[in-house]
Order: structure tokens, then sequence, then C-alpha cells
């Protein structure tokens, strides 16, 4: 006797159907639905052609062998040879926001257990294998979950990147055979987490559709969508393991990453709005809540390795003065730091540099009023080090090949508890001896040899241990820039440095691809240097600040090289954020496009936010042509005012209009149906000019 279960978030419904002793099988991913009375669905499944005679539906855990021709959920192994699993004993828990799948093949002692909660408006999926016999087998292959994706499926859209040119966004047609997307780096990689964005037809960042999926994974992933002769899609993702390197043994077992996956019905931005509230239950916060996020100024940009302690006191003293709150010292302060060929791996004071060490620098920087936050690059080391010299066993190599460095530099192994607690010891001195709140966790190249599953198992473990022990400070997620943005790293960091490419125009598509999967709160948007150190463009003070604005501020500059006139400048956009962040952080953000290469960026809450509207290029149109604001729709009406046209400056002044003199004096009143439908009049803006606007709903 079959039964139909269903594990609903209120924007969604996953549905199966289960039998006595069988895997259950998928009957719904997609928006909520309603399950009283539904037919079963072998009641729906006749004989097919070319098939056989034992119907073999798409179940939650299929393996191949017999008669499951898709993809595999799990594949494991034996001596080489693969083993051919059949579930035939199950066992379903439901209840309240969860469910939990447990099956089992008595004949290779193989059992799975899958369990699926609910998280606001997402589900987060954890799969389990293990060994319930009396032989070890090696796990080759288990997904972090596999979906049925329906026939209204258009488009698929994800992201690939490079160090300073991060989360390129593609769209494409659903595939006709295979779509893969793999990261083999030993990092989630500079496209972003492994994830992936699946439109129905006609869906867009405001309405329709929209299933979505991301990995809380920081190494190596694949995220696959392979269509069915049904008609329809499976889409799977996972952990990509090295051969051989999961074994259980009798009673051990290995987890997948946790899949985080949603249904929108409000297209792009209603899943991205999702993974948010999402990835902010998983973040753990110094004191359980997060405090408004501080204004940070680091030294890279400003100095690189080419500093001392009162070249850095200056530094800091004029961070100060222009309203910084944290202050962080970058590399270049540990021993023969003096580029990037030697010292990693030795993390004390450089004497040269600093001759009393980092405390007076601490203290200094304290008696300003702002926080101390150091960068440090744990995983790493230099084949120039004294640790390198004293332990060259510790990094990562294969036996009798070359070991190839990156940036100068060779990868820890951090499977080794030897390893681990060599680095804790060297980061819990300084935690406990100088007064850091903050700590900037740098990845600087990628993994060659691969250190598979068990390296960043064992990176995690030290990042735990770390917080456990200093539970006040928190850390900063980096990669080369954004070679490490996943929800994996949220439970043990509590920001991202989303690139190193600070170049204004270059983070409008950066930051975008990063809101399609974390939350703004978390996303490190500094205020660059002009020229930008990436690119060599030259971008106004004003745009600068307002692209940063929109994420966790910073300064990447040494406020010293700015007019006084730049200064203040400088000063006010940073009171401006200070006076704005609690409706920019935490709440909701919407993505939009206008007419004439117009994007904008709306955050804050249903009723009050802020509107930033972009423009990188020269306008084509005479006059911009009003935006319409889908997240405005329904009754009342809407305050705006116009309250800064950041960039712009030179050439010939654009010319305004009555309304929008008016909007900058006081709000103007507009009809929420017109807002949403015929649009929010604009005024005329140059290239490279962002128009911020204050939103309130009202009576």
């Amino acid at each position: 006797m079959s039964r139909t279960f269903a594990l609903h978030t209120g924007t969604a419904s996953l549905v199966w159907d289960t039998a006595a002793g069988r895997a259950p099988v998928w009957r719904h991913f997609g928006p909520t639905v309603e399950t009283q009375g539904l037919p079963p669905l072998s009641d729906l499944r006749g004989p097919a052609s070319y098939s056989l005679d034992h119907d073999v539906p798409f179940c939650s855990v299929p393996v191949s062998g017999l008669g499951w021709f898709g993809p595999a959920f799990l594949k494991v192994s034996r001596g080489g040879k693969c083993l051919d699993i059949d579930f035939s004993a199950a066992d379903v828990c439901d209840g309240a926001g969860c469910v939990i799948i447990r099956c089992r093949d008595e004949a290779s002692r193989v059992e799975v257990e899958q369990t699926f909660e609910v998280s606001g408006r997402a589900y987060v999926c954890r799969s389990v294998v293990r060994n319930v016999g009396d032989r070890a087998f090696s796990v080759d292959w288990l997904a972090s979950a596999m979906l049925p994706l329906p026939s209204t499926s258009g488009q698929i859209v994800s992201w690939r990147g490079r160090h300073n040119a991060e989360l390129v966004e593609c769209c494409e047609a659903m595939p006709q055979q295979s779509w893969v997307r793999e990261v083999r780096r030993g990092i989630s990689g500079h496209g972003g987490p492994g994830g992936v964005f699946v439109l129905d037809h006609g869906a867009t960042l405001h309405q329709g559709t929209v299933r979505a999926l991301q990995l809380a994974w920081s190494a190596d992933n694949r995220v696959a969508i392979e269509r069915d002769d049904e008609g329809c899609w499976i889409m799977s993702a996972g952990a990509l393991l090295q051969p051989g390197e999961v074994t259980l043994s009798p009673g051990d077992s290995w987890t997948a990453p946790d899949a985080i996956f949603t249904v929108s019905t409000e297209g792009r931005n209603g899943a991205a709005s999702a993974f948010h509230d999402a990835v902010r239950a998983r973040l753990r916060w110094p004191g359980r809540t997060m405090r408004p996020r501080p204004v940070h100024l680091n030294s890279w940009e400003a100095c690189y390795f080419d500093h001392d302690e009162a070249r850095i006191v200056a530094l800091a003293e004029a961070a100060a003065s222009v309203g910084v709150e944290r202050f962080i010292l970058d590399d270049g302060w540990f021993p023969n730091r003096d580029d990037d060929t030697s010292g990693l791996g030795d993390w004390t004071a450089d004497p040269r540099k600093y001759p009393n060490g980092l405390k007076p620098l601490a203290d200094r920087v304290n008696a300003l009023g702002m926080e101390f936050g150091l960068w440090v690059e744990p995983e790493m080391i230099n084949p120039d080090s004294d640790l390198y010299r004293a332990h060259p066993d510790w990094a990562l190599s294969l036996p009798g090949r070359p070991q190839p460095t990156a940036r100068n530099q060779l990868v820890l192994d951090m499977a080794r508890t030897d390893v681990r607690d060599y680095l804790f010891d060297c980061l819990d001195a300084l935690l406990t001896e100088l007064p850091i709140t903050y700590l900037k966790w740098d990845h600087n190249r990628d993994l060659a040899p691969a250190g598979g599953a068990a390296q960043l198992r064992g990176v995690y473990a030290l990042l735990a241990r770390v917080r456990a022990a200093h539970p006040g400070v928190e850390v900063e997620s980096c990669a080369g820039g954004g070679g490490r943005n996943d929800a994996g790293m949220a439970e043990f960091c509590h920001r991202y440095w989303t690139s190193d490419n600070i170049d204004a125009v270059s983070r409008i598509s950066i930051q975008r691809g990063f809101l399609s999967f974390l939350p703004p709160e978390v996303m490190g948007s500094h205020i660059a240097a002009s020229p930008a150190h990436a690119t060599g463009r030259r971008h106004p003070l004003a745009f600068r600040a307002a692209m940063a604005l929109t994420g966790h501020l910073g300064v990447e500059m040494d406020p010293r090289t700015l007019s006084e006139g730049e200064r203040a400048e400088l000063g006010g956009w940073i009171s401006f954020y200070k006076q704005w962040r609690d409706l920019l952080h935490q709440g909701r953000v919407w993505l939009g496009e206008g007419a004439d290469g117009i994007l904008w960026q709306a955050q804050g809450k249903e009723d009050e936010l802020l509107l930033f509207v972009i423009r990188a290029e020269p306008p084509a149109d005479r006059r911009p042509q009003p935006l319409p604001l889908p997240f405005a729709a329904g009754g009342g009406w809407w305050d705006v005012q116009l309250m800064r046209i950041a960039g712009g400056e030179g050439g010939h002044a654009m010319q305004s209009a009555p309304l929008f003199e008016a909007m900058i004096a006081e709000p103007q009143k507009f009809s929420a149906s017109w807002l949403a439908h015929s649009g929010l009049p604009l005024p005329p803006s140059k290239a490279e000019t962002v128009s911020i606007f204050h939103m309130r709903k009202c009576a």
C-alpha cells in the first residue's frame, strides 16, 4: 500500500510516494501543492515501449544496475569493482519541517540516510552513506541532492570566473543530453559556489517559477542536469571525490556536503532571497546577533608589503579621521615578508618592521577608536620559511613527483593533525596576546596536488577550533579574492572578500552574481583608489563609494593621498553608510534591469528601502525612460526621495527638471501601481553614475 507524503516551506513542496520496503519515488519539486486525494504514481504509469516489465521510476536514491538508467545517487566499490546496490529496505520518518529517508541494501550492507529540512523558504538536504557490514568499501560518489526538474524548465543560469573576473553570468537553454559544471581546483572557485538557477519558460528576475540550488562546500564540486527520456530533467550536485580517498571500514560513514535548494514563484529575486535567509541561519555571529557591520580599512592596496610601524600608524590615523571603525593589517607583517617569495608559515611579527611586536600598533589602533584586524594565510607555506625548513613533509605532495608552486607557495596538508595543531597554536598565540577582533583568512592558490575532501575537512576543523577558543573574533573568507565564497564557509566566517578587483564598473556584475547566493551584509565591498589597481580605470570617488555601499563597506586606499576635499567626501560617504546600514543589511535584495542599459538594485524591507539606479555606460536615448519597479506593486502609495546622484563629474552639465529638484528637497508621492507598471521617473545621468533613492511605503 503506497502513501503520499510532502514537505512544505510555505512557497514550495517536495512530494514523494512510498511503498513498504522501497525507496520513496519523486512526485513533485515545485510550487506549493495540495496532495490530499492524489492518486499514487503507480496508477499513472502504465507499460511503456522498450522498457522493463517492472517499472523503475525516479526515486530519492536511484542507483544503477537493476533498471535505473539515469544518473546514480551513490557509487561504491570494493577492490576496484563497482558494488551493485539494491535498496530493498526503506523507512521514512516525516515530521514538522523535516523528512528522514533511510534505505538499506541487505546484500551489500550499505545504508543511506537523507534528511530534508525546511530552512525558511528553502530546503537543506544532508546525505550520509554508512557501512553496516563487515567489509570495507570505497565511496566514489554520493550526491548531496538529486532533484526532478519538470518539462516546463526552459533555461539554466550559472556562473563561471577567474581571479579578478569572478561570477560571469552564463545563460543557456536546457540540455538535450546533459549539462555539467565541475570545479577541480581544491576550492569552490572564482565562479562562485557550486550552484545553479533553473528557470521555467518565461521566468525573469521578478516573476515566474525558478528552482535553484547551491552546495555548502568549499572544495571540488559537481553540479549536473541530465535529460531523461521521460521528457524531464534530473539535477544532481555533490562533492567531487578523489579515487579511493573515502574508504569506509565497518561502522564508518561519509556525509556529503549540505545542499541548499529552493523554489521561487517570484523569479530569480525570490530564489536569491530564500538563499540569503538560509545562509543567515548558518552564520554564527559573536554574541549570537549581528551587530552593525563596521566600516573597514584594509592596508593591502594602500601599501602592499612596504610597511613598518610608523607608516601603518599614520595610515591608521588617516583611517580614523574619515570614520573607519576597523583597521586590518594585511600581508607583510611577519618575518622576511618584503614580497610574496618568503615567510608564509612563520606567524610572528617581523622584528625589523615591528621591533616591539604588533601590540603597540594594535593598542594605537584601539586608542583611535577602531578595532584591530589581521591578515593570515594559515593553509599556505613558502619553501623559503623556517617552517618549511623544519617540516618539508608538511606540504601537500605526491611521492616522486614535483611540487608545483603558485605565488611562490605550497599548500600545507590540512588533513594532518600535527599541521592543524601547529597552526592553531600560532593563531591562538596571536589572538591571546593581541586585541584582535577580526582575521582576514586568505588562500592564494589552487591545489596541486589535490588535497581532496580531507584537506577541506581539515580546514573546517581548524576554523571551528579557532572560533571555539576565540568566539568574539570575526573571520573573513578570502581566496585570491572570491575563490571561496560559498555557504560552506558560513558556519565559520562572517564576511567574504568578493573579489580582488575593486574597479567600480567591474564590481557591478561581480556583486550581482554574489548576491544571487549570499546576503549583502557578508559581501565585502571597498572604496578603492583611482585608477583601480586591477584594471587601471579611473572612476569618480562618489561612483566608487556608491557601488561599495551595497555590501559591507570598506576602504582599500590610503586616505592621505586624497585632497582635503576628497577626504571630506570620503568621510561623508562613510557617514551615509552608517546612517543606512541597518536598512541595507539583513533585509531583501531586488535586482532589476531598465531601459538603455540601466541596472538597478533595491535593498531593505518590504515597506522601506534604498534604491540604487546604476548607469555604467553613456545613455543612448535622449531622455531616460521611467523605471518599472515590480517590488512596489500592490495598493497604497510610496514616498520617494532622490538622495544623491553619485558620479558623473566633469564635462557638460546634465540638465534636470522640476520634479527631480523637488524630489531632492523632499519625498514625492507615487502610487504603488504607477511605480510597478509605468515606472519611477529618472533624472538624466551620465556614465558611471548611481542615483540613490529612499523609498517608504505610506497609507
